[in-house]
């Protein structure tokens, strides 16, 4: 299987080259938000003709039960900043007009994302307790750094466990090329619990090391 991998940040980038040979994953960096990320990816399907596509990367997380350093695997994907609204027909938030309200992740990645145990024996190297999480990831051009905007985006999307700047539009890219796609995020900070992001700034000073091998676990089950 010919995989292709999309991040967004060069400090992504630098956790999962090591985990990857370059002949099994095309690992490629993006840049930040849903332009770039949409660029990559129909450049990404159109030089190397990906049997998959996956996004990874870090993003906010939302809910009770979602921790930092936990990963949030996409069943499905919206965008938390488009809204077509009716005067040129009938769509709900998140929808780009013609288009599904929501992405689905491919449901054979899926199946094998929900296959990973909850703690992993495969990832020790992390010497932590982490959790893995299916659910919905929202997207926007935003940087979620107050509880203001996140209690926002919850507003319209109370299940969300993640929220980033580029899944959903990579995911909008795979749709209409009809390649299968999942994100895998790790929870870097959750907004609703912090203060001028310095959860975010914590996570890359002192946890992000190792805290990408969940995704290497994924692939290696393919």
């Amino acid at each position: 299987m010919k995989i292709g991998m999309i991040v967004a940040m060069d400090r992504e980038l630098e956790q999962l080259r090591p985990l990857f040979p370059e002949d099994k994953v095309i690992l490629q960096k993006s840049g930040i938000a849903t332009v770039n990320a949409a660029i990559q990816a129909v450049e990404m399907i159109r030089q190397y003709k990906p049997d998959c596509i996956i996004s990874s990367g870090c993003a906010g997380g939302n809910g009770d039960d979602v921790n930092i350093q936990d990963v949030v695997v996409s069943t499905e994907l919206v965008y938390h900043d488009v809204y077509c609204g009716t005067a040129i027909g009938h769509s709900i938030y998140g929808q780009v007009q013609g288009l599904p309200p929501r992405f689905p992740a491919d449901p054979y990645l899926l199946q094998k994302a929900q296959q990973l145990s909850i703690v992993n024996s495969q990832l020790s190297i992390v010497n932590c307790q982490f959790s893995i999480h299916p659910g919905l990831i929202v997207t926007g051009d935003w940087f979620v750094d107050t509880k203001e905007k996140m209690r926002e985006i919850v507003g319209h999307f109370p299940e969300a466990k993640a929220v980033d700047m580029e899944s959903c539009a990579i995911a909008q890219v795979c749709y209409i090329y009809k390649v299968p796609f999942i994100s895998f995020r790790v929870i870097s900070d959750i907004p609703l619990r912090d203060t001028d992001a310095s959860q975010y700034h914590d996570f890359w000073n002192t946890i992000a090391q190792n805290s990408f091998h969940v995704t290497r676990t994924f692939i290696e089950s393919l």
